[in-house]
Order: structure tokens, then sequence, then C-alpha cells
């Protein structure tokens, strides 16, 4: 059987490109087709693609194609048609940016997997990290460029034989927006050797954020509310909104904010085992998967009632759940705070609830679902 994996872009590290990995850990020989490529944007994280069959689109070679990718995301469609997939048996598209890898052209008889992290943000009113609308001019482009890219989305999804959602929550937006039923098959987690569970009396006296820090993940609240509270917190992640957090953070007389920068992933795991807790504050997050690394590591999680949180993090059990949609707020948070006490989380219970998550678990049902479909 010849595979082929199909990925948006390659120029930075997050879940999807973690199930990336997974899926080329279940065909280490299969090729991956990417619109663009750029290892040296990946830091340290390149050399886990230094040994892949890794073929770019004719954008590759555009000049200046790094700082371009977003704008000439409307040429996505372009890019990925470009494929000639006709000697492949199976395609698995992934992707979490754009979700134009899923606009492949296959054979009638190639089976076509698409695993979609979320209906492209951007085009359906989610919040991005990007605000088009900032600017008059540029309001009035962007729509008119997504009302017809919202056209193409919507065709091009209809293409794969079968979608699947990395959660419940994707699963009602894929119906919502393309309207088609998809199967629910959760992301990869690592909760393997590397990972352990640690007692609270081995807990720092420290809330942690681990996140891009940029628009919509609701960093500034976890600030601002640690800040009022007198709160310990680190946070460890770059992004455009690290210098307005770094204000945000001197406005509070006690300076207990400490901005870590990137960390790799020994030191993630140290920082995520320590903590008395990882807050995280994206009203519609689309899963969430550092909530589920701390709880493989014993460490609660504080989330927003809303979005993937409510299927990864069990209220009073694994963490505290606070606003919802429309309430993820500095004083709903500074209230979920008052009332969290770390001993009130049994370590095993959190490592229990994070096994759900497995890599081991997301390769099986990836498996399952193609040989039950190719042999159907």
């Amino acid at each position: 059987m010849k595979v082929a994996l199909v990925h948006d872009y390659l120029r930075e590290y997050g879940g999807a490109e973690r199930v990336l990995e997974a899926l080329h850990e279940i065909f280490p020989e299969a090729p991956v087709y990417t619109a663009y490529y750029n290892p040296d944007s990946l830091g340290e994280n390149g050399k886990r693609f230094k040994s892949w069959d890794i073929r770019p689109s004719w954008f590759q070679k555009f000049p200046f194609a790094n700082r371009l990718l977003s704008p000439f995301r409307i040429f996505g469609p372009m890019m990925f048609e470009s494929f000639d997939l006709s000697e492949y048996d199976l395609v698995i598209s992934s992707s979490s940016a754009t979700h134009l890898a899923k606009a492949v052209i296959t054979k009638p008889e190639t089976l076509h997997i698409s695993y979609i992290h979320t209906p492209p943000r951007f085009l359906y009113g989610y919040v991005t990290s990007f605000n088009y609308k900032k600017h008059w001019w540029s309001r009035i482009g962007g729509e008119i460029i997504n009302h017809f890219m919202r056209i193409y989305d919507f065709e091009v999804s209809q293409r794969p034989d079968i979608l699947v959602a990395n959660s419940k929550n994707i699963a009602a937006r894929i119906k919502k927006f393309y309207r088609r039923d998809s199967v629910v098959i959760y992301p990869p987690v690592e909760i393997g050797s590397k990972y352990y569970v640690a007692s609270s009396k081995g807990k720092k006296d420290y809330f942690l954020v681990l996140s891009r820090l940029v628009r919509g993940k609701g960093v500034e609240i976890i600030v601002e509310a640690c800040g009022k509270l007198g709160l310990p917190l680190k946070i460890a992640g770059t992004g455009p909104e690290l210098d307005n957090l770094k204000k945000l953070a001197t406005n509070y007389q006690l300076l207990t904010t400490n901005f870590l920068g990137w960390v790799g992933d020994e030191e993630r795991v140290k920082l995520l085992a320590n903590a008395k807790a990882l807050i995280v504050a994206a009203e519609d997050e689309d899963f969430g998967i550092t909530s589920i690394e701390a709880q493989a590591v014993g460490t609660p999680v504080v989330a927003p009632a809303s979005g993937g949180f409510l299927e990864t993090v069990i209220d009073k059990e694994t963490g505290l759940l606070y606003g919802g949609p429309g309430a993820v707020t500095v004083e709903s948070l500074v209230g979920v705070l008052g009332e969290f006490r770390e001993d009130k989380f049994k370590p095993e219970t959190l490592r229990k609830n994070a096994e759900k998550f497995s890599k081991e678990r997301f390769k099986k049902e990836i498996l399952e679902l193609v040989e039950r479909n190719l042999s159907s």
C-alpha cells in the first residue's frame, strides 16, 4: 500500500505538527506534501523532520515566500491541487492554519482521510492571532477575500472520503460549516516515560502559563488576575504579545510574573510537573493539548468552561473550570483562583484522565479507521 501525507506548511511546531509526527511514525516511508517548508524557522524542532521525504509546492521557490505565506493563502488551493497523488492508495491530510491541505485531488479509488484540527478560524469568526480588521482597507479587502474562501473551503471539504475531528467540539463545527459528519479521534499527547506523576509535596510555589503569546490565548487575563492576587506566575512561550504582557505585568507592585521565553521539551516537562497549576484562558480553544500534558505529570488545570477544555478537564477532579463563552474575564479567573487548593487534586486521577489521550491510542484508532475503510 502506497501512502502519502499532506500538511499545510512546516515552519512552526505545535499540535498539528505533533499529529503529523504520529502519522509519520505509523507510515514512516510516506512522503509529506506541503505548501512550504522552512527548517530554519523550526529552530531545534527542525531536526525532527530532517530525515523525512518532504515535498513542498511551487510556492517554495517564490521570492520572500516566508513573509508572503499568510497573504498568499488565497492561492493555497492552487498549491495543493498541483500535487500529483495518482500513485497512492491512501492519502491522509492534516492541517491547522488554512485547512487547504484537504484540497488535494486524488483518484476515485484512493482513500482520502482528512484530519481536521478546526475549520479555518479566520473564516468563521473565531479569534485569531492576526487582526486583519484593525484598518478599514484591510477589513474590506479581508471580508471580500474571506467570502470567496469560505465558498471554496466548503467545496474542498467535500473532497475527502472521511473527515476526522480532533474533538467533539470540532466535530460540531464541521457539522455546522461543512454539513458533514465526522469521526472523532483525539490528537496524540506524549505521556510516556519522560512524564511522571509528581506528588503535591514536590510542587513549587508558582502557577504556569505555557503558550504562544498571541492574540486570542487570553494570557493578558492571566497576568492581570495573578497580579491582582499577588500570585507567582511563570510564563513560558514567545510571540508578538510579549512586550505588551511585560508592560501589563509592571502595573502591579508585586512583580511576581516571570517571563521564561522559549523552553525545550525537558524544561517544559519540569515546569509542568512542579507547577501548582497550569492556567489557560483561551475562550474557544479547539482542543488544548497542553492541558493534557499538565495532567499527565499530576498538575491540575485552571481553564475556561468552553471549547475543547470541556472534554479534557474534569471540573473539581482534574482542575477547575471558570467563566464560559463570553465570560472569561479577569474577575472570573480571580474568583476561581481564590478557590484553588492544590491538595484537592489526586495525581493518579489526573494521570488516568491524561491516558485517554495517549499517542498509542491515537495510532491504534487511526490504523483501525484505515483498515476498516480500505477493506470495505
